[in-house]
């Protein structure tokens, strides 16, 4: 059997439909509104991190080449501030405990000292008056750390070695 639906019902239909439709755009034109900031914050910490890579000299000799010339060498640190961090980066005067730097080889030491620039002026010392400045670029430099040997130095044959502690303040 087929049902018939009356105009009347098709009119209540639409009507309902649209009646809702209506309510519903009228509660969104009622709607009210409000806004509020949130702060967001952190704070970036200072930090710097160092490590030492080994300052090998190689071979002194000091009958032959190195009787009148020193031996010079040359490694790095890895230094890595925050940016824009202040910092000193200081060598200490090494595991001999002297005034000066020495390595050993049982009871013989052979100097040594370590500088901070290329023409080997500049010593690099222990303490903040004679550190070396460093500011920090928040990514991982290599600092060069400059070492010599004297020339003319009467010691034993053997391996000497030293220790040396590298500190970095901020």
């Amino acid at each position: 059997m087929k049902k018939i639906i009356s105009i009347r019902t098709i009119s209540a239909l639409v009507a309902s439909g649209f009646g809702f439709a209506l309510l519903s755009s009228a509660g969104n034109a009622d709607a009210a509104e409000a806004t509020a900031n949130m702060t967001v914050s952190a704070e970036v910490a200072a930090n710097c991190l160092i490590s030492a890579n080994p300052l090998n000299f190689g071979s002194y000799d000091p009958v032959g080449a190195h009787a009148s010339a020193p031996l010079d060498a040359s490694s790095n640190l890895q230094v890595t501030c925050t940016d824009e961090t202040e910092a000193k980066i200081l060598l200490d005067m090494g595991s001999s405990g002297g005034a000066s730097r020495a390595m050993s080889n049982g009871s013989n030491q052979l100097a040594y000292e370590l500088y901070a620039d290329s023409g080997r002026s500049i010593v690099w010392g222990d303490n903040e008056a004679n550190g070396v400045d460093y500011t920090g670029k928040g990514v991982e430099e290599a600092v060069t750390v400059y070492g010599r040997i004297p020339a003319g130095q009467n010691v034993p044959a053997g391996t000497y070695s030293d220790s040396v502690v590298a500190t970095i303040t901020f």
